[in-house]
């Protein structure tokens, strides 16, 4: 029985979250996990299951101030999937949104609070909106909000996909 729980997690997505309170701070913003590792008091390994999405944000400062302030939105793979390497997420993930500096993470963290006032779990938006909301903050450009309409038509095509 232990062998086959310890293969079933190697199926996972594994997420290290470490908290160094004003030097590194990293934490999931929506997405629910299949399993936690807590590995001390700054740091946890959630998993996830292929297929989960998840926000992930990152930040770091040093004497100076933020080094790095990011939220990627990431679908976990299986295993043989092809993915892309993203830190502290192994092996990897489907980067949905990739957003650095704090003004367009505060944009992202704004759209994700828009589908949450709507009653909607983040994690069950259309991938296509999450890489709208990528390419319209690369390009500067306002984002389209994500409605109650475009979610039961994603929702309606994701039942009758094979």
């Amino acid at each position: 029985m232990m062998a086959a729980t310890h293969h079933a997690r190697d199926e996972l997505v594994q997420v290290e979250l470490t908290w160094l309170e004003k030097r590194q701070e990293n934490w999931i913003r929506f997405g629910t996990h299949a399993h936690e590792q807590i590995v001390d008091r700054r740091r946890r390994i959630l998993s996830y299951h292929p297929g989960a999405v998840f926000a992930f944000v990152r930040w770091a400062a040093n004497d100076f101030g933020t080094i790095i302030s990011r939220i990627d939105i990431v679908r976990a793979v299986a295993r043989g999937d092809a993915y892309q390497t993203l830190p502290f997420v192994r092996p990897g993930g489907d980067i949905l949104l990739k957003v650095q500096s704090w003004p367009k993470v505060e944009r992202v963290l704004q759209a994700i609070d828009a589908i949450q006032g709507l009653d909607i779990e983040p994690e069950s938006v259309s991938p296509d909106h999450w890489r709208h909301i990528h390419n319209r903050i690369t390009a500067g450009q306002e984002l389209r909000a994500y409605t109650l309409d475009q979610h039961r038509a994603f929702l309606l095509r994701k039942r009758t996909e094979p």
